[in-house]
Order: structure tokens, then sequence, then C-alpha cells
């Protein structure tokens, strides 16, 4: 068993309701820190799983039982480079140079904020670039690509969040090593 850390965005439920936390914790979260920010319920996991999608889908399941509405999984799947740079411990210097393509070209271009100083990148793209480098471990660039995955589904309300999770990261990992 691995143990993997996310953490899922929810609403739905009363953060001054006496039962608030027992909730969570009678529906599984023991392994999760409540709290409630900036009007979202945060469940920060630390789940032992045998994979990403198997933890995930566990915690999803999980905050649903305790009544809560899943918005999302994090990390943030928009990173801007310092934050790649923290995601992988690469210098922000040498994250800047391939982004700007100093060193290495084809570095996944922004997604957002794509004319400000600030601009913001698809983790999973570059997840996925820096696996191809030898900057990344093929777990961290499977596991932001499973963050990805499961909100997609998350969004899409896919009745079967397991099976959706298993097929992409399927996919995903014959893309990984060349094999699609």
């Amino acid at each position: 068993m691995t143990e993997f850390e996310f953490s899922i965005i929810a609403s739905g439920l009363d953060p001054d309701a006496e039962d608030f936390a027992d909730r969570f914790f009678d529906a599984g979260c023991d392994d999760a820190t409540i709290s409630f920010q900036k009007g979202r319920i945060i469940a920060d996991f630390a789940r032992e799983a045998t994979s990403i999608d198997a933890a995930i889908c566990s915690a999803v399941e999980n905050v649903m039982k305790a009544g809560a509405q899943v918005d999302r999984v994090e990390p943030d799947p928009l990173v801007s480079l310092s934050d790649i740079a923290m995601r992988t411990g690469l210098s922000r210097a040498a994250i800047t140079n391939y982004a700007s393509g100093n060193r290495v070209g084809n570095f996944p271009p922004p997604v957002a904020r794509v004319t400000s100083k600030t601009s913001l990148y698809d983790w999973s793209a570059v997840a996925t670039w820096l696996f191809q480098h030898d900057h990344l471990s093929r777990e961290k660039a499977m596991e932001a690509e499973a963050v990805g995955v499961a909100n997609e589904a998350i969004r899409a309300r896919t009745p079967k969040l397991q099976e959706a999770l298993r097929d992409g990261l399927a996919a995903y990992a014959k893309r990984l090593d060349g094999v699609a």
C-alpha cells in the first residue's frame, strides 16, 4: 500500500452543525483533516491504497456518504511556474528556462492568463512533459493525470467514477509508455 495525499473540495453541508466533523469520520474519512474555507468544505486526505485511482475513488465515495457534494479533487490542475518548481523540487530558474524554450523545446504552453506575467499551465500536461524529459517520476505523472481524469468525471457527473478513472489512467499509461 502507498499513501496518497490529495484534497477533496466539497459543499452542501452546514459547517456549524453539531455533527459536521463526525459525519465525515463516520463515513470513513478518518484519514482526512476536515476544514471549511472560503465557503467550501476541504477534506485533506493522506489515504493508503493500492493505486491513486483507488484512493481518490474511495475518498470521493466517503465524502458523498457524509452527505456532501464533491466539487473537485486537488492539488489544483492549474499551476504557475513557481507551483511547478515547488511540486517537482526543480529550481524556479530551471522551470522558467524550460517554459521559455531556452533548454529543451516543446514545453506545454500556458492554458490560462496567457498574456499575464503569471501564466497558468495544465499540471497534467507539464507532468507528462517532465516525465518524458526525466525530471519527474512515472508515479507523479500518473497522480497528476488521475486528478485531471477524476475532475472531468466529477464535472460530467459520471456515475461510475472508478471505471472512468481506471480507463482514463490505462490509456494515459499507454501514452506514457509509448504504446498508444
